[in-house]
């Protein structure tokens, strides 16, 4: 080992590679309960838990690569992203968790919460008025009743490893829940349009593209000044404002 690694670094949690272990500190033990419960009940390959003395969770590298970094191009093969969709449908067809997970908003909450978003986002000139009212128009369609399946809940494309054309692990729990299904695809795909057809063919099954669209635009408006606040980069090249304008 030749230098520790900060993987990412904020107020809530901070992640530290060295070697072949991952260090998560949390500050909050209910998320490392429930992202050790949520590695033991998913039905697909998760890292290693080498041990964990709170506040920190000592996890296994996965091998292999990420599948892709949001605002870079992946170099993943189709068939790579096919099989992370096989991999989510295998997740999603599990019988949900007895733990209620991290609670999900309901829809009238998102509702709420994305009013306050859009108001701030203007009012603060985070982003110009067309591109929040556009977008909020899009993003109202996935704001609606859904049947609970078994979430990753942050399932980045990040979080998903691959060795060739072969899922090796999906990482970061700590969101997982009973949820909305197409939630977990359009943020496997945020920003990667382009791979959305390869994850729906491993998917296996119909799915409205329109809705997946709706969460990308409701996951960025959400996002974005969560993101400026804590040191990352919402308006660079293919992340969460590039997606935004994407759609007009």
């Amino acid at each position: 080992m030749d230098e520790v690694e900060i993987v990412v670094a904020h107020s809530e949690r901070v992640t530290l590679r060295l070697g072949d272990v991952f260090l998560k500190v949390d500050a909050d033990q209910a998320r490392i309960d429930l992202e050790v419960e949520a590695m033991a009940a998913a039905p697909v390959p998760t890292p290693e838990i080498l041990w964990r003395t709170p506040p920190v969770l000592a996890i296994a590298a996965l091998p292999g690569t990420a599948l892709g970094r949001l605002g870079a191009p992946s170099t993943a093969s189709p068939a790579a992203w096919a099989a992370a969709g096989a991999a989510v449908r295998t997740l999603h067809e599990a019988s949900v968790p007895h733990w209620p997970g991290r609670r999900r908003r309901d829809p009238d909450e998102l509702a709420a919460e994305l009013d306050r978003e859009c108001e701030l986002l203007v009012a603060n000139g985070v982003l110009p008025a067309d591109l929040v009212t556009r977008n909020r128009r899009i993003a109202e369609a996935a704001i609606r009743p859904w049947t609970p399946v078994f979430t990753h809940g942050d399932l980045q494309v990040d979080h998903v490893f691959v060795d060739g054309d072969e899922v090796t692990g999906i990482i970061d729990w700590s969101e997982a829940s009973p949820g909305d299904a197409l939630f977990d695809l359009a943020t496997l795909t945020l920003g990667h349009e382009e791979h959305l057809g390869d994850v729906l063919a491993g998917y296996g099954t119909d799915v409205d593209v329109d809705l997946v669209r709706a969460w990308w635009s409701l996951r960025s408006l959400l996002g974005v000044r969560w993101l400026v606040e804590h040191g990352f980069d919402a308006f660079a090249p293919g992340c969460e404002v590039d997606v935004l304008r994407s759609r007009m």
